[in-house]
């Protein structure tokens, strides 16, 4: 049975993806329970979702339309996070860091060149929305509520929640998109579309990389085991 071109993306990006996972890991999961941390997150995909979200609007009468499925857009979802966050003035005083303007002048060169080559960021954007963002938004609930000294409102979070729609079938039918317009593309393209899912995952972890205040949140939460580990042998030396 032949390869699906899905699989065949996610061969060859099997290594730097290895990569962005553990960056993820290193700068948002140990900070899940911090709300800082996480808006930083947001921010920095934010302008990366609403340009290819604006992309897919642009080219939806071209074989890009396959990838247009309702309720995957993810602008406004990101906008009612970062209002909640940030503050609904947060927009006043921002701009975009460096290393997303550089990612945002990378697609917009794309768009301009090759815009077939735009699909492997929303391929593996949105399925990255779908599969790891499941497992952090997870995460980050239960870490919500098991923590005793949280201060922070529960609340869940816009980018993650698609709504009544089925997760399942909306990776199935990205997926199936992606795989429906690949077959009527010729080699060439294909191959590009393949090493450029490999630029996918380099662009994220140039801005992943720039999120801050994950190590801060990481030593407050070893000096608070610390201190619990200290007043424990306390109380333990005094019975």
């Amino acid at each position: 049975m032949e390869e699906t071109f899905t699989k065949q993306m996610r061969k060859a990006t099997r290594d730097i993806h290895a990569v962005s996972d553990a960056l993820v890991n290193a700068k948002l999961a140990f900070a899940l329970s911090d709300n800082d941390v996480w808006a930083e997150g947001l921010l920095v995909f934010y302008e990366i979702f609403r340009f290819l979200d604006e992309a897919m609007e642009h080219l939806k009468d071209t074989h890009f339309g396959q990838l247009c499925i309702d309720g995957m857009q993810r602008t406004e979802a990101f906008q009612k996070d970062l209002n909640y966050y940030l503050g609904a003035d947060w927009t006043k005083d921002y701009k975009p860091r460096e290393s997303v303007a550089k990612y945002l002048i990378h697609l917009k060169n794309l768009e301009k060149s090759d815009p077939d080559l735009l699909m492997a960021y929303i391929y593996h954007l949105y399925m990255g929305l779908l599969s790891g963002g499941q497992i952090l938004r997870k995460k980050r609930s239960v870490m919500n509520k098991l923590n005793p000294f949280s201060k922070q409102e529960a609340r869940e979070d816009a980018v993650t929640d698609f709504g009544d729609l089925s997760i399942v079938k909306l990776k199935k039918d990205l997926a199936e998109a992606m795989n429906s317009i690949a077959n009527n593309l010729d080699e060439k393209t294909k191959k590009n579309l393949i090493e450029e899912s490999k630029m996918v995952f380099q662009m994220n972890n140039s801005i992943i990389k720039t999120v801050q205040g994950a190590n801060v949140v990481i030593l407050k939460k070893l000096i608070m085991i610390i201190l619990i580990l200290i007043l424990i042998v306390i109380v333990y030396c005094i019975i």
